[in-house]
């Protein structure tokens, strides 16, 4: 009974997109004298708002000239605006404005499509300690965190003060690649200030006040775990590449389109990518204090929890994080 209603809901959606919602678009562009493209540019502010809901409508447009505009190379999105203005009947001269927003748009879908392959190709590329620049973004990632403190060699157990697991960085970028080191040295580089907190607060451990009634309960053992236990220390760039991951989870799945389509006028690009990483730590940062957790072991169960809480934000159409990059500033802002 259930996989037959299942059935029977499809269907009845699967009717209502192809001839009642057409028949009525059809009457409503009769009515208004606009098709659906005008209506939305006319009818909502630049943003994601707008440029998701001229997404939606070229997907799931009958012709074929729409439907491909989405896959657009940059370099033609011109004359695919042309095309689609042209197959639309729509005069120019009458409606300047609507090419130019519907532009816009189109260039910010598909550079969110050419962004999510930059970002994986980039994810694909091992660290290569053979490569000359691969080399020196990691010895530049260590002077930018650790600039009072020269490295003592190339293999040294000096890396785990900015949080790597061992005395090879390199065996830590398996699962993110060369992506979780730009984003590492981008924060290290374009938000200093902060990223150089962040660090000194991870390795600092949180001493936990115990009562008298919970230490007389407790063996000596126990009393020395719950009074030392380091609450707010954890590895700075193992966080960051798994901060980096969420980021990258986030991008793949779409869900960064609410932010990139509202801070990003026309292309999102690499830059757009890492300043969110950069906020996104800063507010995992705030967020693991807040949480509290009583060890390391914690982390998963805080990591998903704050990855629900950016995306329950991120379904707001109007969200974005602040379109202006600047060091501690960055939070989520309704536009």
């Amino acid at each position: 009974m259930k996989h037959f209603l299942r059935v029977l809901t499809q269907l009845l959606v699967f009717l209502y997109c192809k001839c009642l919602w057409r028949g009525l678009k059809f009457v409503i562009r009769k009515l208004t004298g606009r098709c659906e493209l005008q209506r939305i540019c006319y009818n909502n502010k630049p943003g994601a708002r707008r440029t998701l809901k001229i997404e939606s409508s070229l997907k799931c447009s009958k012709h074929e000239l729409l439907q491909s505009a989405i896959n657009a190379h940059p370099d033609s999105v011109e004359k695919t605006i042309d095309d689609i203005m042209s197959l639309k009947k729509i005069n120019l001269d009458t409606n300047p404005q609507l090419g130019i927003s519907l532009q816009a748009c189109l260039l910010q879908i598909v550079g969110y499509r050419n962004l999510v392959v930059e970002v994986e190709k980039l994810r694909r590329e091992p660290y290569d300690c053979e490569n000359q620049a691969h080399e020196e973004m990691l010895m530049k990632l260590w002077k930018e965190l650790r600039p009072d403190s020269p490295l003592s060699g190339r293999i040294s157990k000096q890396w785990c003060e900015i949080g790597f697991q061992g005395n090879d960085p390199k065996t830590d970028f398996r699962g993110m690649g060369l992506l979780g080191l730009h984003n590492l040295l981008y924060f290290a580089e374009h938000d200093k200030a902060t990223a150089l907190q962040v660090l000194h607060d991870s390795l600092q451990p949180k001493h936990r006040n115990v009562s008298k009634v919970e230490a007389s309960k407790m063996s000596k053992a126990e009393w020395d775990k719950k009074k030392f236990d380091k609450a707010i220390g954890y590895s700075f760039a193992i966080v960051g590449i798994n901060i980096t991951d969420l980021a990258y989870s986030l991008l793949v799945s779409g869900a960064l389109k609410t932010h990139l389509y509202n801070v990003a006028p026309e292309m999102p690009s690499l830059v757009h990518f890492q300043q969110t990483f950069c906020y996104l730590m800063q507010e995992f940062h705030r967020f693991w204090m807040e949480e509290d957790p009583c060890d390391i072991m914690e982390f998963n169960r805080v990591r998903t929890k704050f990855h629900k809480h950016v995306l329950k934000q991120l379904k707001n159409p109007d969200m974005a994080l602040c379109p202006h990059f600047t060091a501690t500033d960055l939070h989520l802002v309704n536009l």
